[in-house]
């Protein structure tokens, strides 16, 4: 059974940073695509940032500079560096993860993301006062 579980939102003021951290149990042996979605307040869910198993990231225009993607295969982890954080940025963050056959940076962008993705974590909550 894959379960994701998101940890390390909070309360930051503008220009903080926060790191999330997202514990994935996957099936072994398949391959997936990984990455981060936000809801925001009134907003529907959108995808932030993707890493593909080449280790190719991409991100949305508006955290670019900002969002670090990464992953501790050994600790079955995936986190998200959020630095230089906006009021804008508040919102529920998601884990979430896509199995593919082909899952590099041409399958797995943050484009991509957005057609859809098999599982989802329950979110951790970020917000962002100014």
């Amino acid at each position: 059974q894959v379960q994701l579980v998101e940890s390390g939102g909070g309360s930051v003021q503008a220009g903080g940073s926060l790191r999330l951290s997202c514990a994935a149990s996957l099936y072994p042996g398949s391959s997936y695509c990984m990455g981060w979605f936000r809801r925001a307040p009134g907003k529907e869910r959108e995808p932030v940032a993707a890493l593909a198993n080449d280790g190719a990231t991409s991100y949305t225009d508006s955290v670019k500079g900002r969002f670090t993607i990464s992953k501790d295969s050994a600790k079955n982890s995936l986190y998200l560096q959020m630095n230089s954080l906006k009021p804008e940025d508040t919102a529920t963050y998601y884990c979430a993860a896509r199995s593919c056959t082909y899952c590099g940076g041409a399958y797995c962008s943050i484009i991509q993301l957005s057609y859809g993705m098999d599982y989802f974590g329950k979110g951790t909550l970020v917000t962002i006062s100014s």
